[in-house]
């Protein structure tokens, strides 16, 4: 993913300005400045260049350019462009013979204004121009989510393959002793100490197979969002001994040695208890698997401020720092589990992450390297906050006048929050999670204000806002832009597209309301 200090990635609308001398320069700016158009003056091709690369929405040049020697690092500049880019050129001409050198110099998206011109003609041309960059900025955005999906795309593909590879592997694993067992039990007669050894070496594969299955069935249960999670008042005491329970045979069975360190008082959350110890379980189970034989591993349970840790510490294989980034996504330890062959599909840590995540918790890891060890920690919210935010927000004052509002975002937490809090404020709420979804939703909803998300896959919130001030319908439509990016040029970005505010997440209510109020 690009960033916004990429050069390729800038989003800029100022005009650069470059005249025959200061005192015009300074002119043209005023003019420009008069209809809300940012210009800069460039102080000579080199520093016109170096603009350009940096970023900008138009070019507004003269003939006499024609005559200077330099002229032609600005066509290298400007030919050097990215494929998305194509910077329009404005340029001043008296005559109609520089008018047609200037198009035979190779300048592709070229205005020419005849020279004196009106103020009127000149500003009009120049915010042509900048709409047109607009398109191009938004092309650019479209063609990188295309680009980042289709990358996500053949890592899954890719990610696909090997789990299924895996998947044959480990299911052969049990299914190969079990029917070994089969062809023994007619041969083992009536001795009950063979028997015996024979039916428990197949339960344990069966019991294999079917926590297989079962981590399988999670992963779809989450990904279809049919996963049920009852929660209670939970003592993390609870969770933290029925995970141990679950776990000991495995710790047992490597010679570990086991460490539990725990509060005498309660630690509270609002949670599952089976899905909180599934968790929990996940994570020692796994150090157990990549800790050899005798190793050490400590739980604790604990509080940092506000929040509830559970830690799981190991002396196992580490970790390295290309692994930290990517250890819960899915199938990442697929190659690892391979070669170690200690079973398993690599879904478990982003099973963690994703039983976590239901509890408005995460969870993270961290080593010194491999060979070194790891600690994975589970951050959980505790009760008291989880109580405090509902009482805060009943108790929210009832808006004077209630608005329709359409709330946008693509993080469905975020944006079901977000309705619920406006929604006992008084207001009329529909959520969408997508922008053709918002868009659709806005014709028959006929939302007073719509509260946008701009980073979101397909059409992002930068061309929801145009679409909708295309039409005539929301002109008066208040359109508020949510980002985690709040720098000047990112406002800039949106208040161009057409947004009437910009929040930086997360937004707090009462920015929200006092936006609420202008209407």
């Amino acid at each position: 993913m690009k960033s916004q200090d990429d050069p390729d990635h800038s989003y800029s609308e100022r005009v650069i300005v470059l005249a025959p001398t200061a005192r015009d320069g300074e002119v043209t700016a005023r003019l420009l400045a008069g209809a809300s158009i940012h210009s800069v003056h460039g102080q000579g091709w080199r520093h016109v260049e170096e603009l350009i690369r940096a970023g900008a929405g138009a070019l507004l040049l003269t003939d006499t350019t024609l005559a200077d020697p330099a002229f032609k690092g600005l066509l290298s500049a400007l030919q050097s462009q990215p494929s998305w880019s194509d910077l329009p050129v404005l340029a001043l001409c008296r005559h109609e013979h520089q008018a047609s050198a200037m198009r035979e110099a190779g300048l592709r998206n070229l205005t020419v204004l005849d020279r004196p011109t009106s103020t009127r003609a000149m500003v009009s041309a120049v915010e042509t121009a900048v709409r047109g960059r607009r398109w191009q900025y938004q092309i650019r955005d479209q063609m990188d989510s295309l680009q980042q999906a289709d990358v996500a795309l053949r890592l899954a593909d890719q990610r696909k393959d090997e789990f299924l590879a895996t998947l044959a592997h480990e299911l052969r694993n049990p299914l190969a002793p079990i029917g070994t067992g089969l062809k023994l039990l007619p041969r083992v007669g009536d001795d009950p100490v063979q028997l015996r050894g024979v039916t428990d070496m197949m339960e344990r594969q069966v019991s294999q197979l079917v926590r297989l299955i079962d981590d399988l069935l999670e992963v779809s249960r989450i990904s279809t969002g049919k996963l049920t999670v009852l929660r209670e008042r939970l003592d993390l005491r609870r969770v933290l001994e029925s995970a141990l329970e679950s776990c000991a045979p495995v710790v047992a069975s490597r010679g570990h040695r086991l460490d539990v360190t725990m509060p005498d008082q309660a630690v509270t959350v609002h949670g599952d208890l089976a899905r909180l110890a599934q968790a929990l379980g996940n994570l020692v189970n796994n150090a157990a698997k990549y800790t050899p034989d005798g190793g050490r591993i400590t739980v604790a349970l604990g509080r940092a401020g506000e929040a509830a840790v559970l830690t799981v510490t190991d002396n196992g294989i580490g970790l390295s720092a290309d692994m930290l980034e990517r250890v819960f996504d899915m199938f990442a330890q697929v190659k690892q589990s391979l070669e170690r062959s200690q079973g398993g599909l690599g879904i478990g840590l982003a099973l963690v992450r994703s039983l976590v995540s239901l509890h408005g918790g995460s969870v993270s890891a961290r080593s010194p390297g491999p060979g070194e060890g790891s600690t994975f920690t589970i951050t959980l919210p505790l009760l008291n906050d989880l109580l405090q935010a509902a009482v805060a927000a009943q108790k929210a004052p009832v808006s004077a006048t209630a608005r329709s509002i359409l709330v946008v975002d693509d993080n469905q937490d975020a944006a079901v929050s977000m309705a619920l809090l406006l929604g006992l404020s008084g207001h009329e709420v529909r959520v969408e999670h997508g922008g053709q979804a918002a868009l659709d939703a806005a014709v028959t909803f006929r939302p007073q204000v719509v509260i946008c998300d701009l980073g979101m896959p397909g059409i992002g919130g930068y061309e929801v806002a145009t679409r909708l001030r295309q039409d005539r319908r929301f002109a008066d439509t208040l359109l508020v832009a949510l980002s985690g990016w709040g720098a000047k040029e990112d406002k800039e970005r949106s208040r161009a597209a057409g947004f009437d505010a910009h929040l930086t997440k997360p937004a707090s209510m009462d920015a929200v309301a006092a936006l609420l109020a202008r209407l």
